[in-house]
């Protein structure tokens, strides 16, 4: 009923940048919060970034200073710009979004993108 893709990925050197994007479609009235998770090899996936319909943001520790979210809402769009990339930030960078669906009455879901590889590399 609503998908979410990701692009953007890709491989890039240390101290590099990467944006991605992430556009949801489908029967959607409104979005919520949107958010950025990623998941490293071996590793849980963790939170890097959230923001709000009204723009309040909110980062991981490890994104503070380097990573920056937006989002465009007449485009249901969200980006993260991620600049001076490290190895560390290798990872599958997932969108994430709570979105209220048409139906009777209007529900509100969680949504997940398939995720897009990101990988910090020389």
């Amino acid at each position: 009923q609503v998908q979410l893709a990701e692009s953007g990925g890709g491989l890039v050197q240390p101290g590099g940048s990467l944006r991605l994007s992430c556009a949801a479609s489908g029967r959607i009235v409104s979005i919520d919060t949107m958010a950025w998770y990623r998941q490293a090899p071996g590793k849980q996936r963790e939170l890097v970034a959230t923001i709000t319909r009204g723009d309040s943001t909110n980062y991981a520790d490890t994104a503070k200073g380097r990573f920056t979210i937006s989002r465009d809402n007449a485009k249901n769009t969200v980006y993260l710009q991620m600049n001076s990339l490290k190895p560390e930030d290798t990872a599958v960078y997932y969108c994430n979004a709570d979105v209220w669906v048409v139906a009777a009455p209007p529900r509100r879901v969680a949504v997940w993108g398939q995720g897009t590889l990101v990988t910090v590399s020389s």
